[in-house]
């Protein structure tokens, strides 16, 4: 999963929020220097991410995508699956508005700033300036964080063959996401990953 979802998977808990949305960031036993229920955000994101990986839906996703995408494909449905998260978001979220969830989430994520990563901290101030988890929800903003994930990390990543891909299997992979993401909500649930 990507930002968008790691972050909803954290309930109303803004530090658990901050931990999972930093997880990718934090190796090995690093999460141990932060404070306790960050500590478990980055803990949780692990979780998230082996749940993920060994689902079968998530498999037969990445499956669709290998041979267009190769190697990269478990990247794209992470992409995929946030921008399906952003479209649907009142039907996950009791918050409804994906617009007031970002920005409370932004908002937090500066009040706490100096427990970021040296890497977090050296892309925050543009992923808040460019509303990044809002514009999940439109193909220009998800074209828009792919364009900024070849430039920066992945160059192989062709942006505007990764959209028309979506736009032309958009109905098998959605289905795909709203078979898998309610298992992984219970997931976190049952396993009482979260507070209450």
């Amino acid at each position: 999963m990507n930002y968008l979802a790691h972050i909803f998977l954290s309930g109303n808990d803004y530090q658990l929020q901050l931990g999972n949305f930093i997880g990718d960031f934090v190796k090995g036993s690093q999460f141990s220097a932060y404070p306790e229920r960050i500590k478990q955000g980055i803990i949780l994101h692990r979780k998230i991410d082996s749940f993920t990986d060994s689902h079968i839906k998530v498999k037969e996703t990445i499956n669709i995508l290998r041979p267009a995408f190769g190697r990269y494909s478990g990247i794209i449905a992470d992409m995929y699956f946030d921008y399906f998260l952003a479209i649907n978001f009142s039907t996950y979220s009791s918050q409804k508005s994906l617009y007031l969830f970002a920005h409370k989430f932004y908002f937090f994520t500066l009040l706490n700033y100096n427990q970021l990563p040296d890497r977090v901290k050296k892309f925050i101030f543009h992923f808040i300036s460019s509303n990044r988890l809002y514009k999940y929800s439109t193909l220009d903003g998800l074209k828009r964080s792919l364009e900024i994930m070849s430039y920066h990390k992945i160059p192989a990543i062709d942006p505007d063959k990764t959209i028309t891909f979506l736009i032309e299997n958009k109905d098998e992979l959605e289905s795909k996401f709203h078979l898998f993401f309610p298992e992984l909500m219970e997931y976190v649930k049952t396993e009482s990953l979260l507070l209450t």
